[in-house]
């Protein structure tokens, strides 16, 4: 049996992270709310546990605190941020607030050996770390000893060796964490014994052997939309059950330059899976017909959607199971601990749910995934470069892109100007250290001059960004030469602009989706 480490959520925005980073080190792990039960804590049988941060206070009454049960399973259990504060609460420490807070850099001196250790953690070592926190452990539980410290965080690093229980103020899970990984994976690897043997190709015949075990002889409908997510669910679900499978491919005409035609030649074409390809642009246009805000055109298009979706499952008939590319990311959100602060940033993303009229049960391959490990999945299942790696693109398309009302002309002239900056990014062997990169139409006119003649045109703005996980990136740093071949190619050959701008803003930590 593959080693399980058990990940109990007390709210912050980066707990996935913490996932993340144990997977790339080969170690399945599941996010758990911190409010289960002990006895669930106990069925899980975890081999390790960590507990996250998260946005309460300790010192004040009815904040999260963690099953008894994690303390007296045995098992090595590592806190981090408030995960610190509760253990150390809850074990007989003592935690108050403190002016002295700490959020972004710092830098903890490692002051004592630890069996955490590996690599580039060494004792007398500084290392540079990514502090959020105001509250402080101010007493230390029987038992543990001080590791590391920092400015404002005396009991920044510490250690229980006897009972393996570690805990830090500091977040290893974050990039700005220079080694946090090595860190993540001393307490998994050193420390708890993981193997690290969790595969893409065992995941591959677990996932087969689920599917056939679920549907059984029943039929299965697919929610294709060309992204990356149903792609990868649709071949996986085809070489399970093959051709109870069919694929519905709602084209609203919202999507990239060129996608839907690729959508159909690779699924009709390569894999030859029943698909069903339902046109339905005009039918979306004219529901967003004069809606400019960005929230609205969202709820539109995911209600149309599911309408056009349900009538063509019902069309088809005799069928079964609904198959979704639900994610690891989505479940956690659907179980959010608090409500608070994460819950709403993690979900701000969604347009809308499915009815209940469909009485469909549901598949979901890839609920146990994160977005790079379903691209690894799809590497294993022989899915062209051009699917696997594609940058990430919002359900609601261009029709968010588009800022103000959209039109089929407005989406023309993005649709084009779209493509000549991703041709250009491909061109210039760029397009694979990008995360995600696109055009959008601005909704102001500005004047210029091309040629003897005046114009009077619109903007396009151009972002691009770089990250490891689609929760925190940076704006991509261009060549100014590049930006200004980009910029002469749209405004000569898209009719409609006459300026493009490049925008330069990074994304703030804790969103998981960059539109």
């Amino acid at each position: 049996m593959t080693d399980r480490v058990l990940i109990l959520d007390f709210g912050s925005q980066v707990t996935q992270l913490i996932a993340r980073r144990l997977r790339e080190s080969g170690v399945y792990c599941e996010i758990q709310p911190y409010a289960i039960s002990g006895d669930a804590v106990r069925a899980f049988m975890p081999k390790a546990i960590i507990l996250s941060g998260g946005p309460a206070s300790v010192t004040l009454e009815g904040t999260p605190r963690a099953p008894q049960a994690v303390f007296e399973l045995g098992v090595p259990v590592l806190g981090i941020c408030y995960g610190q504060q509760t253990m150390c609460a809850q074990l007989g420490g003592e935690v108050s607030a403190s002016d002295n807070r700490e959020f972004g850099r710092a830098v903890v001196e490692l002051t004592e050996d630890c069996p955490l250790f590996s690599g580039t953690w060494r004792k007398g070592g500084r290392e540079t770390v990514w502090m959020s926190h105001g509250d402080r452990v101010t007493k230390l539980p029987p038992g543990f000893r001080v590791v590391g410290t920092s400015a404002a965080a005396p009991f920044a690093l510490i250690a229980d060796d006897a009972r393996r229980f570690y805990a830090t103020m500091f977040h290893p899970e974050v990039m700005h964490t220079a080694h946090g990984a090595a860190l993540l994976r001393g307490f998994t690897h050193l420390v708890a014994g993981c193997t690290g043997d969790w595969t893409m190709a065992a995941f591959r015949r677990e996932a087969i052997g689920r599917i056939r075990a679920r549907v059984g002889e029943g039929r299965v409908v697919c929610g294709l939309s060309g992204g990356v997510d149903s792609s990868v669910a649709a071949v996986l679900l085809h070489e399970a059950i093959g051709d109870r499978l069919t694929c519905i491919f709602v084209d609203h005409g919202l999507l990239r330059a060129n996608e839907a035609a690729e959508v159909v030649e690779l699924f009709r074409g390569h894999y030859n899976i029943p698909l069903v390809h339902k046109d339905v642009a005009a039918l979306f246009l004219g529901k967003l017909a004069g809606v400019s805000d960005p929230e609205q055109k969202r709820k539109i298009i995911g209600a149309t959607f599911i309408d056009v979706f349900d009538a063509e499952a019902t069309r088809i008939g005799g069928v079964d199971f609904l198959a979704q590319g639900t994610l690891y990311p989505d479940v956690i959100e659907s179980v959010a601990p608090s409500g608070g602060p994460s819950e709403t940033i993690k979900s701000h993303h969604n347009v809308g749910g499915l009815p209940a009229r469909m009485k469909l049960k549901l598949v979901e391959p890839l609920r146990e995934l994160f977005k790079d490990e379903v691209r690894a999945l799809g590497r294993e299942l022989g899915l062209p470069a051009s699917f696997v790696g594609r940058h990430p693109f919002p359900g609601p398309g261009l029709a968010i892109r588009v800022i103000g009302a959209v039109t089929p002309e407005a989406l023309a002239v993005l649709r084009k100007a779209d493509a000549i900056y991703l041709d250009e990014i491909r061109k210039a062997g760029l397009y694979d250290e990008i995360w995600q990169a696109f055009a959008v139409l601005l909704p102001v006119r500005t004047v210029g001059v091309m040629g003897d003649a005046r114009t009077y045109e619109k903007v396009c703005a151009l972002r691009a960004v770089v990250s490891t996980d689609g929760m925190t990136a940076d704006a991509y740093r261009f060549d100014p030469e590049f930006l200004s071949h980009v910029a002469t190619r749209i405004v000569n050959e898209v009719r409609g602009i006459n300026r493009v701008t490049y925008d330069f803003t990074s994304k703030p930590p804790g969103t998981i989706e960059w539109e």
